[in-house]
């Protein structure tokens, strides 16, 4: 939990940034001419999410709603529009789908921009920086190097959908892998010694070590690195300009410190 010191700072990060950000209504004399207008006009921001990247994002209740550094940063967007946040859990896989068709408005979940994805949709950002990192039992592979981990004899599990499955399948071909739809499944591979490591990024690493200090070791790597963005239509130019402005002050005012210092401990 927060202590009252960090959760005030928050929230006057939060009161500088609504502040600098609001006076997005639009009038009766404007015309809707963005799907921004659209967003302040029905007055919520629908955010697609995967809901399976503890603390970037994890699904509650039921998968109908999600919580985690991502949904804050979704939150604060919503609250600068002077909006409401829906949040839709969907799988990682589809949510560039969803964006593309209109179901969501923007996608937040530790989304890597890659110039695969830069071809469907639009990024702002990044956000944060991240890399690839290993969770495992074993101190012994946790000093193993990428070519040493790619041993036909390791076998390591990584989420569907993700930059990681693409990397193992690409740098690592010879470990043979395992791919699950959710954290928690991943873990308990892990954990029961059913493969000998987890394949995933540093945020999701960190937080797993720092729940389970006993039980797990992990390796943290500089071999790739990992812009996380915010993915937007490409069409919708006043949204994307917006987003870009927002995170520049939500930079400047501190926000993703004191969501680090939260969600990141």
């Amino acid at each position: 939990m927060l202590n009252k010191m960090l959760k005030a700072t928050l929230l006057i990060a939060l009161a500088i940034l609504i502040t600098a950000c609001n006076g997005t209504e639009a009038t009766p004399a404007q015309s809707k001419t963005s799907h921004l207008q659209d967003i302040v006009e029905k007055g919520t921001l629908i955010l697609g999410t995967s809901g399976n990247m503890t603390p970037m994002t994890r699904s509650i209740n039921d998968g109908k709603d999600a919580i985690g550094f991502d949904v804050d940063l979704a939150n604060a967007m919503a609250m600068s529009m002077d909006v409401k946040l829906e949040v839709k859990v969907i799988a990682f896989e589809k949510l560039i789908t969803a964006l593309e068709s209109g179901e969501i408005d923007i996608i937040i979940s530790n989304m890597t921009i890659t110039p695969s994805r830069n071809t469907q949709v639009s990024f702002v950002g990044p956000y944060l920086t991240s890399g690839k990192c290993l969770i495992t039992k074993d101190p012994v592979l946790a000093s193993l190097s990428k070519e040493e981990l790619n041993n036909a004899k390791n076998k390591l599990v990584v989420l569907r959908g993700t930059t990681t499955q693409k990397f193992i399948e690409l740098a690592m071909p010879k470990a043979e892998a395992f791919v699950v739809d959710t954290q928690e499944e991943a873990i308990s591979m892990v954990r029961d010694a059913k493969v000998a490591g987890m394949l995933s990024e540093y945020p999701m690493c960190k937080a797993i070590i720092s729940n389970n200090p006993d039980e797990f070791v992990s390796l943290f790597s500089n071999i790739t690195y990992e812009p996380i963005g915010i993915a937007v239509a490409h069409q919708n130019t006043h949204l994307i300009n917006w987003t870009q402005n927002f995170l520049t002050r939500a930079t400047k005012v501190g926000l993703f410190e004191l969501l680090a210092k939260k969600w990141f401990k």
